[in-house]
């Protein structure tokens, strides 16, 4: 082989060797690759598939339409059942094997706790945890970005509403877990700025349904109110068996209950059930997001709506933004900066601020309960 031939080859190596570093970080001349892990499989399903509908809806309207800056996303989910271990097992498969661009919509405390080591190490974004854990909050980690309201911020808007109420006696059934942890200790500071204390406590394990113990400790106290942060079967199953039991108290839980899931399960004993949320009521319309979001899942005729599935839409939304900003030659770097650089993200009426100092995007909080037929009242 001659020099010219030689240096041909060498540069068509080089060429070859700079492009399959790119892809390594998830992007090719076409496409841009995110990973997720959620639970898509056992008691949390529910959650994972909705919030994966939502996303997929924006994604593909992107895709559509000719993708970010030319590129196409792809979403790359894997099965986690709500399982710490399988979350970090995932994410490292994610980062290693399919080498994403950046993680997106992981579903639940412990599983993103669980990944939180493996995703700083590695320095990749993770964007739009469906959790309101203070652990993804503090201490401040540049490659996490919120987009929904803490569990802080939930359990204070709660407890707010109550003592606005006059209701002095406050309980709570937890789950044994990251999550349960971060609820409980939004409540106890929610109660401790109005120098109130729980009446009582219960807990439950994760992805079990064993809520008898929680029942018999929370029921003897005769709370007015009981606050829930569990996942949707254990809270149905804990409201049934305390209303069985006789109690009169308010129901009130978070978010991440999933709450279609959640008056799905319940069915006529959900009635009066409240539940705080981190985005927009979904049915209504004279919200600019949620008539997008309405529209187009109507078109689709594949998402159902409600509270996840339009987080998952608003996520996606935020997303594709940072992908924007950060132009045609994207780096990890560059989408860091470009999200940071999103102060004031105006989407249909939702707001999403970040900054170099601070990556939670929204303190969104709003009451909903579930009505008749399992359906909600805002």
């Amino acid at each position: 082989m001659n020099r010219i031939a030689w240096s041909i080859a060498g540069l068509v190596l080089s060429i070859a060797t700079i492009e399959a570093a790119t892809a390594q970080d998830g992007i090719t001349p076409t496409t841009i690759l995110i990973g997720q892990s959620a639970a898509f499989s056992g008691p949390a399903a529910q959650l994972g598939i909705q919030m994966r509908d939502g996303a997929k809806l924006w994604i593909d309207q992107v895709n559509a339409q000719g993708g970010v800056n030319g590129r196409r996303i792809e979403l790359k989910s894997r099965d986690d059942k709500y399982e710490s271990k399988l979350a970090a097992d995932n994410t490292k498969k994610l980062i290693d094997e399919d080498r994403v661009f950046a993680l997106f919509a992981y579903v639940g405390t412990p599983t993103s706790q669980a990944s939180l080591p493996i995703f700083t190490e590695a320095k990749v974004p993770f964007v739009a945890p469906f959790t309101g854990a203070e652990l993804l909050r503090t201490p401040f980690n540049r490659y996490i970005f919120n987009v929904r309201a803490s569990y802080f911020d939930e359990t204070e808007r709660i407890v707010d509403h109550l003592a606005r109420s006059g209701v002095k006696r406050f309980a709570i059934m937890y789950q044994n877990d990251s999550y349960g942890q971060a609820g409980l200790e939004g409540v106890k500071r929610a109660l401790a700025k109005r120098n109130m204390t729980l009446a009582a406590l219960g807990t439950v394990e994760r992805n079990t349904t064993n809520v008898a113990d929680a029942v018999k400790t929370i029921h003897a106290a005769q709370p007015e109110a009981t606050i829930m942060i569990s996942a949707y079967s254990s809270t149905a199953e804990f409201v049934r068996q305390m209303r069985k039991a006789g109690s009169v108290s308010q129901f009130f839980t978070v978010s991440f209950v999933g709450s279609t899931a959640l008056a799905e399960t319940l069915g006529a004993e959900g009635r009066g059930v409240m539940i705080s949320q981190v985005v927009p009521f979904p049915w209504s319309p004279l919200v600019p997001i949620v008539k997008e979001f309405l529209d187009m899942a109507k078109r689709s005729g594949k998402v159902d709506v409600n509270f996840s599935s339009l987080e998952g839409f608003i996520a996606a939304k935020v997303l594709v933004e940072g992908l924007r900003r950060t132009g045609k030659d994207p780096t990890r770097e560059k989408f860091i900066s470009a999200m940071e650089g999103i102060s004031n993200l105006e989407i249909g009426g939702f707001l999403v601020k970040f900054s170099p100092e601070t990556h939670n995007g929204s303190q969104y909080v709003d009451l909903s309960m579930i009505g008749r037929e399992g359906k909600f009242i805002h």
